[in-house]
């Protein structure tokens, strides 16, 4: 991670080629649509990042939802949102495959479909 984006590194190590749909901390909004962070974009270059290591992609998400439960609660303490939501938003996508294991390479939804 840099400064206030997120680049996500692939389960070889290396950085995928972004398209430049990276989050706005401390929002969690989409840099490029303004959507919330992962937008479909993200969604879609994340699966192509982990492509074969589906537990790796898992383990990184939940990384960025423990980061993004502090940002919204260090914006608004109050009313920093559903954590639920949170969790459906940056964990919920990738699993949503009927019948598949986390670690399974066979072939996901797209994020549309999610």
């Amino acid at each position: 991670m840099n400064g206030d984006g997120v680049a996500a590194a692939g389960a070889d190590g290396s950085v995928a080629a972004s398209s430049g749909h990276l989050p706005l901390r401390p929002l969690w909004l989409c840099r490029a649509c303004g959507q919330p962070w992962p937008c479909g974009r993200a969604k879609l270059d994340l699966l192509g990042s982990y492509q074969g290591s589906r537990l790796n992609l898992l383990v990184y998400l939940a990384g960025l939802l423990h980061e993004a439960i502090d940002d919204l609660h260090r914006l608004n303490p109050s009313t920093s949102g559903d954590v639920r939501d949170l969790f459906d938003r940056f964990l919920g996508w990738p699993t949503r495959n009927r019948g598949c294991h986390p670690s399974s390479t066979s072939h996901p939804q797209t994020p549309e479909e999610t």
